[in-house]
């Protein structure tokens, strides 16, 4: 994904970053459940207000239920996924896959088991014959 097609949500401010976290880990979620997640929450009203400007900009949807207005994120979390990974790898490592994974390897809570590792090193070999791949 280069600069010009950043995705939408990357573009948000911080507490509708926070919001969109919330809104990713449970699908869905009303405002009260927004507010009680995230640190130093805001009042009621400027969730609410929040949520509603992510509405806006396409990235929330909105619907009734039980009386109460409940949210949940317009994009898949696999796609939320990807996009994440894709900013992570462009901030973080120069835009390149291989120093973001190697750093997640070289993690020391990171605990892979021998079959773990040669799973990895099968996908490796055939991202490789590939061409997926890229140099370090």
């Amino acid at each position: 994904m280069t600069q010009d097609q950043r995705a939408p949500e990357e573009d948000l401010s911080r507490r509708e970053r926070q919001i969109m976290d919330v809104l990713l880990r449970h699908a869905q979620a009303t405002a009260s459940m927004v507010r009680e997640e995230i640190p130093d929450p805001p009042s009621y009203d400027a969730v609410r207000t929040t949520l509603r400007i992510l509405v806006e900009k396409g990235l929330v949807e909105r619907a009734a239920g039980n009386g109460r207005h409940v949210y949940r994120p317009a994009i898949d979390l696999d796609t939320a996924r990807e996009h994440a990974v894709s900013r992570l790898v462009r901030t973080f490592y120069q835009g390149s896959t291989a120093r973001a994974a190697l750093a997640l390897l070289r993690r020391s809570d990171l605990d892979l088991g021998e079959e773990e590792l040669e799973r990895l090193e099968r996908m490796l070999a055939q991202m490789d014959t590939a061409g997926e791949g890229e140099p370090a």
